[in-house]
């Protein structure tokens, strides 16, 4: 009795479907991939290019139980115009003051000494956020 071969032997005569199948995941993925990395460069630039003002709290102090200052660097474009807020909070982490500060010079770069009147003693000053225009 001879045995009776249906199938070709696997491999012998071009790819398996598992190798096809296999090479087609390989290019969707890198395809994703390529999208994935795009997507987070444009968000990276749209957050960057942005923004058109930025500040950084370089240092803070606390000058007495009913004031504290706070030194504002500031970066704009020199037609820009915009506020910064600030606030102080207390040992418990209230809030014993906030202020804007507005900022309409023609530089691009501001630093300034910033001072909150507070209800109480402050024992911390943060730098809220900048927005550009009124």
């Amino acid at each position: 009795m001879a045995a009776v071969r249906e199938a070709l032997p696997e491999g012998r005569y071009g790819r398996s479907e598992d190798q096809r199948a296999d090479r087609k995941l390989k290019i969707v993925g890198a395809v994703l991939g390529v999208a994935f990395l795009g997507m987070i460069g444009w968000f990276g630039y749209d957050y960057v290019a942005g923004q058109d003002i930025s500040a950084e709290l370089i240092k803070s102090d606390i000058v007495s139980d009913d004031r504290a200052q706070a030194h504002l660097e500031v970066r704009k474009d020199r037609d820009t115009d915009g506020y910064c807020t600030v606030r102080a909070l207390s040992q418990d982490g209230g809030e014993v003051a906030r202020k804007d500060f507005r900022f309409d010079e023609r530089s691009e770069r501001i630093d300034e000494v910033v001072s909150l009147r507070t209800t109480s003693r402050a024992t911390a000053v943060e730098l809220l956020a900048c927005t550009a225009g009124g």
